[in-house]
């Protein structure tokens, strides 16, 4: 059994793409929202594209949610359409620990292992 306490802190995972590298910082705050910020970055380190989701994530057993309620790209906000599906996403969790979160996507089965960088918030 998972406690959504345990997921609250920022997490950290980088893929190498080939023509670039992914990095992704993801915020899980006590209070049930989050910030993923999303860079690029060409082979040379220079950074492509910064873009920031924000909205909602809970819980509950071993599934992860989030729910994305806007988009910042070149501090400017960017409401997300909550009609999108592509705003909604569920995860199964496969590992949770101090110190890592791995997870699947529930419909599309892609895997996720994020490192944890800070682990911050407050108990509920």
């Amino acid at each position: 059994m998972y406690h959504r306490q345990q997921l609250v802190g920022v997490w950290h995972r980088s893929e190498d793409l080939g023509s670039e590298q992914f990095s992704e910082f993801a915020e899980l705050k006590v209070d049930g929202t989050f910030i993923f910020t999303f860079y690029s970055y060409n082979l040379e380190g220079k950074l492509l594209s910064q873009i920031s989701e924000v909205g909602d994530w809970g819980l509950v057993g071993d599934i992860h949610f989030t729910i994305t309620n806007g988009e910042i790209e070149h501090d400017k906000d960017y409401p997300a359409d909550r009609c999108d599906e592509q705003n909604y996403h569920a995860y199964r969790v496969l590992e949770l620990s101090e110190s890592q979160f791995t997870y699947e996507h529930i419909v599309s089965g892609e895997k996720f292992t994020l490192k944890r960088v800070s682990k911050t918030g407050n108990p509920c």
